[in-house]
């Protein structure tokens, strides 16, 4: 996404993008275009009425006459009450139709994305994509279309009926239509681009709410409530700016049509009380070309209007579909091989380079080779910044490298499709990822048909089953959002029943038990015990209580392995692991050499 958006087409071309959502539902679009033309031409059934009654009605003797044609009326407005109200109906409803449809797709799109698209992106703003600009198209779709097509029939209508009623004075019309038409254009194109600008400044506004609201607790502690209500305040500020210069541009657009549109009719009007007065025309005829010249410049004067709001809804169309044509960078392929069965947990890396998307001049791996077997713990340890979570980041395909191959079971991940590697996966990452629902939804959320005992049961093989039952509500307890009640210890071990339930057969452990207190720490080290069991495991660590329990130890360092074996081997060598058992395990040398003291 970029504001190279902005400059691309002003006109109302994006919202040709909806049509595939409206063809979902073209029987209810044709009934609304049904009762939409019924009432158009109802209203513009009602002059005729009005010309007989002038020129015949008062000059006959018959009351009945009159009666007759006021009765006439009386039913057009019966029938164009109730066609307007089923118009009404129907185009609401395929208005919300058709944003549920949008934000479901959206959502769905988005969630799919791979990381690398919000590395460079605000989540915040794609949530205001969802909403603010979905309602506006909601607007455009349920209540602006169908009024800017009501108005485009009864325009031209009147137009035609108002040539037939009086082809001398419509050819005066029809002349000054170019006068009000070109500038409507001219106009349109700035409120688009307003518009669009307006919707732009009010997603910023709303990302940095999101993120200042989620990270509350930080804020106060830094008592960064005034930089944060300053910068909000900038940023709302800068919406309302660009709100008003789009309201600006609609309400100069809006004048600029209706003093173009009704003074062009009175001055045709004049010519014709000039005729009706040299008897070249009849009062009726004149009625009813000023009732038709009424509706076609009432319409068209709305149209001005609902020209504007179809602009925004443009803008907003255009900044959703934007976020559908987001291409992943990373896709299952289209004729994805199988996983061999039975799994058995087999991880390589071969010559793995890679740097960041959003840092391309800077790898993070550099020909990083390893192999783990299955069944086998290998623990990975470095200094920050060498290229641990990376790893875990690749094996998972949240990007691909930039050469080199990961194979999984013998599988190159790349030929295999995302839902059966990532199946063959569980993580137990250091940022644990609670949801706003409750326990049990958060446990199952790695097999969302799991059963109440299947969820208890991992919840007591990751030693949380004891804290969840003191709860009031037990499994069913809310956990408030990022699970806000829980404490650390407590979010490690619900991730970790997750990972539990999911029984995948390689599992990732990135930094799981750190910054947890003692107790925490031996309860969730019972746990991923447990967990490890029969399971290939590779953990990211820096507690020498995990390292010391792997078969194997890697060293990772300026992206690549620069060391290898068991603890012992690796202490007696010297090297930088145990520079970093001294260091980050905070043991003298002696101290490391003899754990079991």
């Amino acid at each position: 996404m970029s504001d190279q958006a902005s400059r691309r087409s002003r006109s109302l071309k994006p919202l040709s993008r909806l049509n595939p959502y409206l063809m979902r539902y073209r029987g209810m679009a044709l009934a609304a275009l049904l009762f939409l033309v019924l009432a158009a031409v109802t209203t513009l059934a009602l002059p005729l009425a009005v010309r007989r009654v002038i020129d015949h009605g008062f000059t006959s003797q018959d009351p009945a006459f009159i009666n007759q044609y006021f009765v006439m009326v009386i039913v057009l407005a019966v029938v164009m009450a109730i066609s307007s109200a089923m118009r009404y109906y129907y185009v609401i409803t395929i208005g919300d139709r058709i944003v549920s449809d949008i934000r479901r797709e959206v959502f769905s799109h988005v969630s799919r994305l791979s990381p690398a698209f919000f590395d460079v992106n605000q989540s915040g703003e794609i949530v205001s994509r969802l909403t603010a600009d979905a309602t506006q198209i909601r607007s455009a779709v349920g209540a602006s279309a169908s009024v800017a097509l009501r108005n485009i029939i009864m325009c031209f209508g009147g137009m035609v009926m108002m040539i037939y009623t009086s082809p001398r004075l419509s050819i005066m019309v029809l002349a000054a239509i170019p006068v009000i038409v070109f500038p409507l254009i001219a106009f349109g194109r700035s409120v688009r681009r307003r518009s669009r600008a307006a919707q732009d400044s009010l997603a910023e506004a709303s990302a940095f709410a999101g993120e200042s609201i989620a990270a509350s607790r930080t804020v106060q502690a830094f008592n960064g409530e005034g930089a944060a209500e300053a910068r909000y305040s900038d940023a709302v500020e800068n919406a309302f700016q660009a709100a008003r210069q789009a309201v600006k541009a609609r309400a100069i657009l809006t004048g600029v049509a209706i003093t173009l549109v009704f003074g062009s009719i009175a001055g045709v009007l004049w010519y014709g009380a000039q005729s009706v007065l040299s008897g070249t025309l009849s009062a009726g005829t004149l009625s009813q070309f000023v009732l038709y010249s009424v509706l076609a410049a009432s319409s068209l004067g709305q149209l001005s209007e609902v020209w504007g709001e179809l602009m925004q809804s443009a803008g907003a169309a255009e900044r959703l579909t934007e976020l559908l044509a987001e291409v992943s960078a990373i896709r299952s392929p289209e004729t994805p091989q199988p996983l061999p069965e039975p799994p058995r947990g087999e991880v390589w890396f071969e010559d793995v380079h890679f740097a960041y998307p959003s840092r391309p001049g800077r790898s993070a791996l550099k020909g990083l080779s390893f192999a783990v077997d299955g069944g086998e713990t290998v623990a990975i340890v470095g200094p920050s910044g060498a290229g641990k979570s990376t790893i875990f980041s690749l094996i998972l395909r949240f990007y691909d490298p930039s050469s080199g191959r990961i194979c999984l079971d013998g599988r190159d991940i790349r030929t295999v499709s995302l839902e059966d590697l990532r199946n063959r996966l569980a993580i137990v990452p250091q940022d644990v990822t609670i949801f706003s629902g409750t326990i049990h939804d958060n446990i199952a959320f790695s097999r969302p048909d799991a059963s109440r005992d299947e969820v208890i049961a991992a919840a007591k093989a990751a030693q949380a089953a004891e804290f969840i039952d003191r709860l009031e509500h037990g499994y069913d307890s809310r956990v408030g959002e990022r699970g806000i009640t829980l404490s650390g210890g407590q979010r490690q071990r619900i991730a970790i029943a997750r990972a539990i339930l999911k029984d995948a057969p390689v599992l990732l452990l990135d930094e799981a038990t750190s910054a947890l207190d003692a107790e925490s720490e031996t309860l969730v080290q019972k746990a991923l015990d447990e967990l490890m069991q029969s399971r290939t495991t590779i953990v990211i660590a820096h507690r020498l209580a995990t390292v010391l329990k792997a078969d194997r130890i890697l060293v990772v360092d300026d992206g690549h392995v620069v060391e290898q074996g068991t603890h012992q081997s690796l202490i007696r060598d010297g090297g930088l692991y145990a520079k970093l058992a001294r260091l980050q395990f905070q043991m003298s040398h002696d101290d490391v050499l003899s754990p079991a003291k």
